[in-house]
């Protein structure tokens, strides 16, 4: 065991969300797509007069979230995915409870 007693080398950290070492533009973009119109929706469903606005970006961002988290193919992509569809969901329910998906 004699590795056990040499120098540890750190490496600096990194916010990526190729864990793997190799580039995913696709399933990247559709992540942090999922997460941006997930918050609006969350967001916005806060707001009642933006219950239109709440209601489709969340549906969008539901079903987009869904395809995105099919697709993924690291744990950080994985995880902004479960955010982005949570926030949708919330979002979506928030909006359909102010008025639905028309004015």
């Amino acid at each position: 065991m004699p590795h056990m007693f040499g120098p540890v080398e750190h490496r600096p950290f990194r916010l990526t969300l190729n864990s793997d070492g190799r580039s995913h533009p696709v399933e990247n973009l559709l992540s942090i797509a999922t997460l941006v119109v997930g918050l609006l929706a969350f967001i916005t469903g806060f707001i009642p007069g933006a219950h239109v606005i709440a209601s489709w970006a969340g549906a969008l961002g539901f079903g987009g979230g869904l395809y995105s988290q099919y697709i993924s193919a690291t744990t950080p992509e994985r995880a902004l995915n479960v955010v982005g569809i949570v926030a949708s969901f919330v979002g979506v329910a928030l909006g359909i409870y102010h008025g639905g998906f028309m004015p």
